[in-house]
């Protein structure tokens, strides 16, 4: 039997292409970027391409609505389709440069939004954990297609488990309850995986109940008990190094120890010192040479790996496989324009309108204004891909009705402040910026607030919050 009969079962595939293997190899693959093994024609592969919401960081590609535009739209299907278009732009993208879009994919994320002060909510759906469960299944069964062998690409949820604290995100704890965990946290990620939408998951970088998470018993105890298929945990950037290094979690005493239980606890593939994979690779192979992981940790790992690698059809006909035909004109294509388009529609959402203006009949209404520092800019976040264009709140109204019959106003206070000299401080001034002078005001030299207590100006276009107060100015804030 061959592992690259496409005839034979998938797992005496991988049993027959890992038998070939040596240790070293074997070890090889366990790191983020891995190795060709010209002797078996294996070519490189390497984990995580970014697709939150469209294909990013690899040059132009179309982008749609963040994560959380998608999940106040309600409609899985469009999550699906959303999900489906992104897949065809990453496989494309691949097919065009094999070096740059890989198809193991890191979306969806399914982290719930349960505080604010993440700073990162606009990457998940809803702070509804069954919300976001369908979304993100919806999200995650477009990136992978429906063919009954091949996968278009290899979805990965994003973060487990845990993960909603950026600030000191690496050495801070989740506490969750037992009804916090299973109520909350893990029906996230169950209809993904259940359903077989996403086959990989990634560990975050934070501890769950005092444990880090990438040796959390959650690995094998829930995430691999909701399938029977091989589920690839890959972990997040540099985070290996974390679970020893002093600076960080120093829960283990070297990386060979940390790197081991990261192995037995479930996690396969290794994303750490960038392209430096000799770094991991030595850590483990100490590892094995100290006993602290066998041969046997090491082939379960990589029958994961090769499992994912299989179902992407790298080892099979060309002609075998649908998705080798998607064309690299897809990208940005002028149908997937017009998902966006819908995308972007479908997820505005009108919490309150007591005047009933919208929607406004446009020929009634010849001329309208737009007021808000965002409505004439777009905003892209972290894992927003390379705009092949824009439209903006104003741009759109001014297509629909002349730009002659759109105003515009940022309604936003400028100020500017600059230190006057000594100790003695002039009184505040300051004037509402306007667009007919381009949204300047003249300088301000201090500010006052209501107890009387003076403030210093200094440079920037925020006046700092007063003594002893701690109150915001009172003026031009």
């Amino acid at each position: 039997m061959n592992f690259r009969d496409p005839s034979a079962p998938l797992p005496d595939r991988v049993d027959d292409l890992l038998a070939q293997l040596t240790l070293h190899e074997k070890v090889s693959l366990l790191h983020q970027h891995q190795p060709p093994i010209p002797r078996l024609g294996l070519g490189p592969f390497r984990t995580g391409t970014e697709a939150l919401h469209g294909l990013a960081w690899l040059g132009e590609a179309t982008v749609f609505p963040q994560a959380v535009g998608l999940g106040a739209s309600w409609d899985p299907e469009l999550a699906r389709r959303v999900g489906a278009a992104t897949g065809d732009e990453v496989r494309a993208s691949h097919h065009k440069d094999p070096s740059g879009a890989q198809l193991n994919v890191w979306a969806p994320v399914v982290n719930p939004l349960r505080d604010p002060r993440w700073g990162r909510n606009e990457e998940g759906y809803s702070e509804d954990a069954w919300l976001t469960g369908i979304m993100g299944e919806a999200y995650a069964r477009g990136l992978r297609g429906d063919h009954p062998v091949y996968l278009k690409t290899a979805p990965t949820l994003k973060h487990f488990l845990g993960y909603n604290n950026e600030n000191d995100r690496c050495v801070s704890s989740s506490n969750l309850g037992p009804r916090v965990l299973h109520e909350y946290e893990l029906p996230a990620y169950r209809p993904a995986i259940e359903s077989g939408a996403a086959v990989a998951v990634m560990a975050s970088y934070n501890l769950v109940n005092g444990r880090p998470a990438h040796v959390s018993p959650h690995l094998a105890d829930d995430l691999r008990s909701w399938t029977a298929d091989e589920v690839l945990v890959v972990s997040d950037a540099y985070a290996p190094s974390n679970l020893a290094d002093p600076a960080q979690q120093a829960y283990f005493p070297d990386h060979a120890t940390s790197h081991a239980a990261s192995l037995k606890a479930g996690v396969d593939s290794f994303t750490d010192a960038d392209a430096r994979s000799h770094v991991t690779i030595e850590r483990l192979t100490e590892a094995l040479e100290r006993g602290l992981i066998a041969e046997a940790d090491v082939d379960r790992a990589v029958r994961r790996i090769l499992t994912i690698r299989l179902r992407l059809g790298e080892f099979d006909p060309a002609e075998e496989n649908p998705y080798t035909r998607i064309d690299p004109d897809v990208v940005n294509c002028p149908a997937h324009q017009a998902l966006a388009h819908e995308a972007a529609t479908r997820s505005m959402v009108l919490l309150k309108q007591e005047c009933r203006l919208l929607p406004f009949d446009s020929a009634e209404v010849r001329r309208v204004a737009v007021i808000g520092p965002l409505g004439d800019q777009l905003m892209a976040d972290w894992y927003s891909g390379t705009l092949p264009y824009q439209v903006t709140a104003r741009d759109g109204l001014a297509a629909r009705l002349g730009a002659d019959n759109v105003d515009f106003a940022d309604g936003a206070d400028r100020i500017a402040l600059r230190l006057a000299g000594g100790v003695s401080w002039r009184s505040p001034t300051a004037t509402r910026g306007r667009p007919g002078c381009g949204g300047r005001s003249p300088t301000r030299t201090a500010s006052t607030c209501s107890t009387g207590a003076a403030t210093p100006a200094g440079a920037g276009t925020r006046a700092p919050a007063c003594s002893p107060c701690a109150r915001p100015p009172t003026a031009g804030t």
